[in-house]
């Protein structure tokens, strides 16, 4: 990885062009299609897939589960409005939160949860930990979270939405902001992994007739993934750890499809950070990944990318710069710009083939 600016990865977005809504069906979002040895640019959609794919080909996707772990409130004594982020989970009846305009709050404050359908709870603020609060839940936290929690947008999709008055329900968006192969496991993220978003039970069944193999990686997204990059020089960046595992099964088809020749397709930027975080040789098992990947990374085990269009000056760009090329990378999402297509979690795709 050669040294890059971290205003490289700037680039001009017209607020029109984020995505508040997702495409319905989910196949239906619009996918540009690039190659890595060529400067050919092909629009599509995703219900295209297929046609681009050849039998032999593997597609690696991360099924981690989204858990509803925005919240809505109020701060029980003053009735102040509260809202914020459940984090991560701290032993078996609390979570830390990340709280806007907790300067306020005190240990032992309670809090009541305000769910989209109407339910209530209260939960109390036991302590602070540097940015976050340690909240206690009266019962089990992840029971209380499907009653009053919320899909865990992005701030800017919320805040388009706020600004453009548009309404969506909790119901769509617990069930858009989630894959469809997304499996109840014991560490849900915080954030979808917003590639996989766009294939369908259906889809996926016709790749499987075309000869196109599936299989799974599981990386717990945090927060860090989407946090802008503020120093000066990439690699300065305090690049966040995310954990991840991957198991014998699918190992050896990555390795297997290799040996073979065939491409090896990510089904988004997570599961990149999994499959090129693996040692060498590679061995099956979790572990925590701090992989920064930039221009001039040489992919290990990815051949191609099917992915959203990021944040500026975030490393999602820089790794999807470091398989096609900075420059070309910005030439493409003005095209993309020009021609209408939707950026962020709730937008199109590309699908980058070798």
């Amino acid at each position: 990885m050669h040294r890059l600016r971290t205003d490289e990865l700037d680039y001009s977005l017209d607020p029109a062009c984020v995505a508040t809504v997702p495409a319905e069906p989910r196949d239906s979002a619009r996918m540009m299609v690039v190659r890595r040895s060529n400067a050919e640019i092909v629009h599509a959609r995703v219900s295209d897939l297929p046609q681009w794919m050849v039998a032999g080909d593997l597609l690696v996707a991360n099924h981690t589960k989204v858990a509803p772990v925005r919240f809505e409130g109020v701060r029980l004594g003053d009735t102040r409005d509260i809202e914020g982020l459940f984090v991560a989970p701290v032993g078996d009846r609390a979570w830390t939160a990340l709280i806007k305009g907790a300067k306020r709050l005190r240990p032992g404050d309670q809090i009541e949860l305000h769910g989209a359908s109407g339910d209530r709870v209260v939960v109390t603020a036991r302590e602070r930990r540097d940015e976050s609060w340690v909240i206690d839940f009266p019962d089990a936290p992840t029971q209380i979270l499907l009653r009053v929690g919320r899909a865990p947008l992005p701030p800017y999709i919320l805040g388009a939405r706020r600004d453009r008055h548009e309404s969506v329900e909790e119901a769509i968006d617990r069930d858009r902001y989630q894959t469809v192969y997304a499996q109840a496991l014991s560490r849900p993220s915080v954030a979808a992994p917003t590639a996989g978003l766009h294939l369908t039970p259906e889809l996926l069944q016709l790749l499987h007739q075309h000869g196109v193999a599936w299989s799974s990686v599981e990386l717990q997204v945090g927060l860090g993934t989407f946090k802008p990059v503020e120093t000066a020089w990439l690699d300065e960046h305090p690049m966040h750890a995310e954990w991840c595992r991957i198991d014998q099964a699918s190992l050896d088809a990555v390795l297997a499809t290799r040996a073979r020749g065939d491409r090896v397709i990510a089904v988004g930027t997570t599961s990149v950070r999994v499959l090129e975080s693996l040692p060498v040789p590679p061995s099956a098992g979790e572990f925590d990944t701090r992989l920064l990947i930039a221009p001039g990374h040489r992919f290990k085990l990815v051949d191609g990318l099917l992915t959203n269009f990021h944040l500026p000056r975030s490393t999602l760009l820089a790794l999807v710069g470091a398989m096609v090329g900075l420059d070309r990378l910005k030439s493409i999402y003005a095209v993309a710009q020009r021609d209408g297509y939707r950026f962020y979690s709730y937008g199109d795709c590309m699908l980058i083939l070798p």
